[in-house]
């Protein structure tokens, strides 16, 4: 129950056999569940606070692992609130995510070899996407790829692995209304989750010395990293 060790088990909807009505179901399942956590906060505070709000008025904006893009309409939304003109491309590798993404700005690769030459994009986000890679050295990949492809900063948020969240996220999940396979897949994201330490041998692999991880409010592990 301490889950020193992260779990390899693969999640349900990572699955290559889903249909797209699973799927279709799965994300907005997903999208009711990131409501309810404000998945966003941590952008929202985060990066005036690491680029300063002046260079926040206009940014182009890369997200790994962006689904549906409703992270990148979350924030372009609040930042059109504010003045501010954020423009998001949006990267997943699932194929049908293209199809729910009203994004025309929508590509389909892998966040460890991203399609893009170095410094293309003000900013590359990632949120709850790291813990679906299933090797250290493909998360080591992750963090080079979206740096060398940031002209000013990284800010990657992810799961937390440690039991309170997991017993949290379950009851929070028991009086959601969404699919019994996505409950289960709840708490395997957890299991599969990095800690602090481990994302911090993964920063010194990587060759990213200016990179800052930290944990937050008993849920989340972040990197940032500031050009």
């Amino acid at each position: 129950m301490l889950m020193r060790e992260r779990t390899k088990q693969v999640e349900y909807f990572d699955g290559l056999e889903r249909t797209p009505e699973e799927l279709r179901g799965h994300y907005a399942a997903l999208a009711r569940l990131n409501r309810v956590i404000r998945f966003e906060r941590p952008f929202r505070f985060w990066l005036p606070q690491i680029l300063g709000e002046v260079a926040c008025a206009k940014l182009s904006f890369l997200d790994l692992g962006a689904a549906d893009g409703f992270l990148g309409r979350q924030l372009s939304a609040w930042a059109t609130e504010r003045g501010w003109d954020w423009q998001f491309t949006n990267l997943d590798l699932c194929p049908f995510t293209a199809e729910l993404d009203p994004n025309e700005r929508h590509v389909t690769a892998s966040v460890t070899a991203l399609p893009f030459p170095d410094g293309s994009f003000d900013v590359v986000t990632a949120s709850m996407m790291t813990h679906h890679l299933n090797t250290d050295d493909e998360v080591v990949t992750h963090f080079r790829e979206a740096v060398r492809v940031a002209r000013r900063a990284v800010l990657i948020c992810d799961l937390h692995r440690n039991p309170f969240f997991l017993t949290g996220l379950w009851l929070l999940m028991q009086c959601l209304d969404v699919p019994r396979e996505f409950r289960r897949d709840g708490a395997t994201s957890v299991r599969r989750g990095w800690r602090v330490p481990e994302w911090q041998r993964f920063v010194r692999q990587a060759g990213l010395e200016q990179a800052q991880v930290w944990f937050e409010h008993g849920t989340r592990i972040l990197l940032s990293v500031v050009k």
